[in-house]
């Protein structure tokens, strides 16, 4: 007889206790490292005096999981236990079995105890986690569910509200109950195995086999009531559905789909019925199966009997029968995009110079871009980065008063990247201590050049350099910023790098009120732990008690942080205060993806049927603070948030003025409304239907990452200008359209900035009776002029090539008028230079090395010219050529001997380099031979 080992026998105990003193440790430490990082959170909120909001949304997201939490651990092993003592009788305490000439008794009824409550326990951790996420949408649900009143949908009649709010919340609940409902299944289904696994070991076969079937019967008939609730909520789904012709509810969902699935939700209650007769019956599979039958043949007979009605009798007809429903995806795209908010108005686009009316649109003309940022960035990295460890990360866009008027400039902040350091200089006190910061910024006006072709700078050089009264940079250090991706420690007994001076560095030390104060060795040692500093900051002889920790420096990642359940438009804009301080400014959107009948856009990753522009941001550059305003107070989203976190969120009107003044129309919102305005400016169904009028917006010739040409639609441009009908200047954001497939203009949309006008927008249409050219047009007339082109070819020979910056297409008067800079650049050098300005009106074309000869060739009726600017009497003189000209073969001889000089300096200079100086002996050239063809005549 084989010795008998008892698995139940004392001396187990301490291995027992052993794991279970393991398991507590993980749980600490685990714990413990979260609880680090909250701490280091609060202290982080709490310096920029949000620890109110800090502590609601912890209250909040744990609320969520402490609350899905103990429900599904409740429901889950309340539901095991009640299974184990239905099934008792066939589950024995032990079981035997022999391994190896030894007998093992399994304490079967402990074990599957333990693996009940550590399944709940896990299912219970996971799903509440997962729903933890997701506290943004319970909160709103929480604080705004009961919000009434305002627009209704036209299937349902629910508020507009109760898709923002309530919908996503009990899409939430409802899964959740689906997915306790599919666990609870399975739990009952492993009882059914091992009961009928233990019956069937012990000889037990026949009518014992069916018990096992009521509990499972029970968490069927449960599967499928949840089943029943979650089909009747996705009802309201079917009004966010994308369709070919429309987005919503169609004809056939209206009377097929919607009525269908309310009967497959009584056929799902009725087989709950029949699941639950199982349970008093005597249980059988067959029974069960009955249960889906209702279900799944309703289901069949919905889908059968829709697409009977979709191929029958809608698409036959499917403009008459789609029509309201048509008209209903119109109408709510339109307002979630806020396009209902646009004005319309009429552009005749003429073609004349008189049209242009250059003497009362000299505001608009002054202020033509002809800086491309992209050109401008690779200048300002060569002639202001001044080290290599300096960087410009973008090129922003405003508008400032200079000398009593008001001009559009380009700025772009001069920010340290601490990975251009040297290698050698690479270290922990270097890297957190000393280069903390980068340093000032440049402003040039946006048509701005020297002699050389180089920005005409107003904020240059370190210390910053002004050339104007009333602008200035007083504060120059940007600690926070589009680059500062690192943490820095600040106010520490080691000198700060503020600039480079000569054979020395200009030091500084932070004198802000910004950051986390270290205070004692233990906090010490606590943030230390969290920032991963743990071998270095204890220990370090630079830092004291007073130093400071600033983190999350990169503005997008502030807040992010601090208002997650916001969008925001990654580009950044800097603006100098009146005050000589630097402030960031951000836009931020609330979007949501459940508003009915609106059609789906792309945003980032993300898919939104509706968009508001409802705050601002605004982080100072130097200290950190970021300030929340609000500027769109009916935005229904902002209004829930708002209750949620009074204290985040500032009105307005509390935004200093002197900020106030450079606030913009977003470009995220530009682009997302030009984008949704080009299919539902057509609000006339059977015009949306057929697509007649479909527009797009216009496309330009651009250039990829590796210098060749390609076509992509154009960016939206601002502009400082009198818009048509206005007579105040504004700063406008405006985008062309043309129609779909074809490269004319037939609108353009503009989203004002300033004063009252601030966040509308205003669309004009062109004349559909005869064609505007649009950008691709204007650029294929460059390129067909002989000698634009002639010059452009030889540009790009010899150790240089052309860039051709953004073609602008600008109102002016009741005409337009397009704008291309042209650059040269030297391929040793990256630094491109202006070396020329085109100018076009609808019916006329001129350039000139200078943005001024440009426009006296446009408008003065002056011959364009490659090389400078033409006389008034130049022309004259040329047309009086053939009179005067060679009368003999030895004139004619001299002329071919110094077209032949210039053929050979012009092949000279070319080879050096000396482009310019090139440029003016390939027209004496032209000339030379254009007076020898005279001759021959």
């Amino acid at each position: 007889m084989p010795d008998i080992i008892d698995w139940q026998q004392p001396r187990r105990r301490p291995r027992r206790l052993l794991l279970l003193v393991i398991a507590i440790l993980a749980v600490i430490i685990f714990s413990s490292r979260t609880a680090l990082s909250y701490y280091v959170d609060s202290l982080w909120f709490s310096s920029l005096g949000h620890e109110d909001v800090f502590r609601k949304t912890l209250i909040l997201q744990w609320a969520v999981f402490a609350v899905f939490f103990a429900l599904t651990f409740l429901f889950l092993y309340g539901w095991f236990l009640a299974l184990r003592k239905t099934y008792q009788s066939d589950l024995p305490d032990n079981y035997r079995i022999v391994v190896g000439g030894q007998a093992l008794h399994l304490p079967v009824s402990r074990i599957l105890h333990l693996l009940g409550l550590a399944a709940s326990l896990l299912v219970g951790v996971v799903t509440a986690a997962s729903l933890m996420a997701a506290w943004p949408t319970f909160a709103v649900y929480w604080y705004a569910s009961r919000a009434t009143g305002g627009a209704v949908d036209p299937i349902f009649g629910k508020s507009i509200s109760f898709y923002l709010f309530t919908l996503p919340a009990w899409q939430f609940i409802t899964d959740w109950l689906l997915t306790l409902a599919v666990v609870g299944c399975l739990i009952a289904f492993f009882f059914v195995f091992v009961t009928g696994s233990t019956r069937m070991l012990s000889g037990r076969r026949g009518g014992y086999i069916s018990l096992p079937w009521r509990g499972f019967s029970i968490a069927f008939g449960f599967f499928l009531l949840i089943l029943a609730m979650r089909v009747y909520i996705a009802r309201f789904d079917r009004l966010f559905d994308e369709h070919t012709i429309l987005s919503g509810v169609t004809y056939a969902d209206a009377h097929v789909t919607l009525p269908g699935m309310l009967v497959v939700c009584v056929a799902l209650i009725l087989g709950a019925g029949i699941a639950l007769i199982n349970v008093v019956m005597l249980p059988r599979v067959r029974w069960l199966m009955a249960a889906v039958a209702p279900a799944v043949a309703c289901y069949l007979v919905v889908q059968i009997f829709g697409w009977y009605v979709t191929n029958f009798i809608v698409k036959p007809n499917e403009l008459v029968r789609e029509r309201p429903y048509i008209a209903y995806n119109i109408e709510l795209t339109r307002q979630a995009y806020g396009l209902d908010r646009l004005a319309q108005r009429e552009f005749p686009a003429e073609t004349t110079v008189e049209a242009a009316d250059p003497a009362n649109n000299q505001a608009t003309l002054q202020n033509i871009r002809l800086w491309d940022w992209r050109a401008l960035q690779d200048t300002l990295r060569q002639i202001q980065e001044i080290r290599t460890y300096y960087d410009f990360p973008d090129i922003d866009i405003d508008r400032y008063e200079i000398n009593g008027t008001m001009r559009q400039v380009m700025l772009a902040a001069r920010e340290l990247n601490i990975d251009k350091l040297p290698e050698s200089s690479r270290n922990w006190i270097n890297e957190k201590l000393i280069y903390t910061h980068g340093y000032g910024i440049t402003m040039n006006p946006v048509n701005g050049f020297t002699p050389e072709g180089l920005p005409t700078l107003i904020l240059s050089n370190m210390p910053v350099q002004s050339t104007v009264n009333g602008i200035a940079v007083k504060r120059p250090e940007i600690y926070f910023g589009e680059l500062t991706n690192t943490d820095v420690y600040v106010r520490t007994r080691q000198q700060e790098f503020n600039y480079p001076q000569g054979q020395n560095n200009s030091l500084t030390s932070y004198e802000g009120n910004g950051g986390i104060v270290l205070g004692s060795f233990f906090r010490r040692l606590l943030i230390a732990i969290d920032r991963g500093d743990l071998t270095k900051l204890p220990f370090s002889d630079d830092v004291n008690p007073e130093s400071r920790l600033l983190m999350r420096r990169n503005v997008r990642d502030r807040v992010a942080a601090l208002a997650p359940f916001l969008t925001y438009d990654l580009d950044p804009y800097i603006v100098v205060g009146n005050d000589g301080r630097l402030s960031w400014v951000m836009d931020a959107f609330t979007t949501s993806d459940s508003y009915p009948y609106s059609r789906q856009y792309a945003v980032g990753e993300s898919l939104v049927n509706y968009m508001r522009n409802s705050v601002k941001v605004v982080i100072d550059a130097y200290d950190g603070t970021t300030t929340f305003y609000v500027f769109d107070a009916q935005d229904p989203i902002i209004i829930a948030y708002r209750q949620i976190f009074p204290g985040l969120f500032k009105d307005a009107a509390a935004m200093p003025s002197a900020l106030r003044e450079h606030m913009r129309y977003p470009e995220l919102l530009l682009r997302l409304q030009a984008s949704v305005y080009g299919l539902y400016h057509m609000t006339d169904p059977q015009v949306f239907y057929n697509r007649e009028d479909l527009w797009t917006v216009a496309s330009e010739v651009g250039m990829d990452e590796s210098g060749q040409q390609r076509t992509q639609p154009m960016e939206p441009n601002f502009v400082l200008m009198k818009l048509p009908g206005e007579t105040a200047v504004e700063f406008v954001e405006i985008m062309p359209f043309t129609p779909a497939n074809r490269n004319n203009l037939i609108g353009w949309i503009a989203g004002r900035s300033d004063g009252d006008k601030y966040g509308t927008a205003v669309v004009y249409d062109f004349p559909k009776t005869r064609l505007v050219d649009g950008p691709l047009q204007i650029e294929a007339r460059i390129d067909q002029n002989a000698q634009l082109s002639g010059q452009l070819t030889l540009w790009n020979q010899q150790g240089s090539h052309v860039r051709r910056g953004t073609l602008l297409v600008i109102p002016c008067g009741h005409a337009l008028l397009y704008a291309e800079p042209i650059y040269l650049q030297a391929e040793r050098s990256p630094m491109p230079e202006l070396r020329l300005v085109v100018l076009a009106l609808q019916d006329r074309l001129a350039y000139g090395p200078t943005f001024e000869s440009a426009m006296r060739s446009l408008f003065n009726g002056e011959t364009s010219s490659l090389t400078g600017p033409t006389s008034p009497t130049q022309p004259e003189r040329a047309a009086s050529a053939p009179t005067t000209a060679i009368k003999t073969p030895a004139d004619a001889n001299a002329l071919i001997t110094g077209a032949a000089k210039d053929l050979a300096d012009y092949q000279r200079l070319t080879a050096e380099g000396k482009l310019g100086e090139a440029g003016q002996k390939l027209e004496q050239l032209k000339r030379k031979l254009d007076e020898l063809s005279t001759r021959q005549k």
